[in-house]
């Protein structure tokens, strides 16, 4: 006599299919918080240290939602200076990047401060020409010179590649990012594991939870910034850059979080 089939057997991988593994999937979606990067009056500040040395510091603010014709973007500030008195170290530079809403730059604006006098480099990013156009020169509006530069695809510049960090915090991959910087086509390259962690600075009175990344430059930029480097930021929706080590002329210097303003944001406790 043949036995009837048991329908539960079949059913079962149908069930798991069905109901378990959308369980499982939305799990493991939940450890990567949306990303909520681009907020409007942002304003960040960073002591720069080498060794036991405060160097200077570095401002960071987002100054909002900017309209284009053709696009939507945010307009960004840092400004770094050095701290009065430090010996052999003396260096004022404020960059300003109008960064896409899809994380590249459109814009950007230079300016090193040369003895008396404040040098500028301005890029116009045209992307349907696959071109950059370059302006240089001084006291603002003083042009010395234009270039144009070829480029394939979206780029960044030294500003906007702070907020592409951000927002590709949890990829979980290598990313090779074009960007141009010094007036030249070059190339950062960015390990995200997503590796969790946790961290303390002095601006903080517990230890922070974290995300860490490394990755490398392959140019020079300011005060000789290249090479390798790492960064811990906050584990969160804001991903609030928390710490950093980055190699410059003198050697290899930190880079942490003193002071904040952005609407609602706490850092977020370690577990330990």
């Amino acid at each position: 006599m043949k036995l009837p089939a048991r329908r539960g057997g079949a059913l079962l991988p149908v069930l798991f299919l069905l109901f378990v593994l959308p369980v499982i999937v939305l799990a493991q979606a939940s450890t990567t918080p949306p990303s909520r990067v681009m907020v409007e009056g942002e304003d960040l500040v960073y002591n720069v240290r080498y060794t036991f040395i405060d160097l200077g510091q570095v401002r960071i603010r987002n100054y909002g939602r900017q309209r284009d014709v053709t696009f939507h973007a945010y307009k960004t500030f840092a400004n770094i200076d050095s701290y009065k008195g430090v010996p052999f170290v003396d260096l004022h530079a404020t960059f300003e990047s109008l960064i896409d809403s899809s994380s590249f730059s459109r814009a950007f604006t230079g300016k090193v401060k040369q003895d008396d006098m404040w040098d500028f480099a301005r890029y116009h990013f045209e992307y349907d020409k696959g071109l950059v156009i370059m302006d240089k020169g001084h006291r603002d509006t003083v042009v010395a010179e234009r270039e144009t530069l070829s480029v394939k695809g979206p780029q960044q510049d030294g500003l906007s590649l702070f907020f592409f960090a951000r927002e590709h915090l949890y990829d979980r991959k290598t990313v090779h990012i074009p960007a141009v910087v010094t007036e030249k086509a070059v190339n950062a390259y960015i390990t995200f594991s997503g590796e969790r962690d946790e961290v303390e600075v002095v601006g903080i009175e517990y230890p922070v939870d974290v995300i860490r990344f490394d990755g490398n430059l392959d140019f020079t930029g300011i005060f000789g910034l290249s090479g390798e480097f790492e960064g811990w930021f906050s584990n969160d929706e804001a991903r609030i850059p928390i710490l950093a080590k980055m190699k410059v002329l003198i050697g290899s210097v930190t880079i942490e979080l003193m002071s904040w303003k952005r609407q609602g944001w706490v850092p977020p406790r370690g577990q330990g």
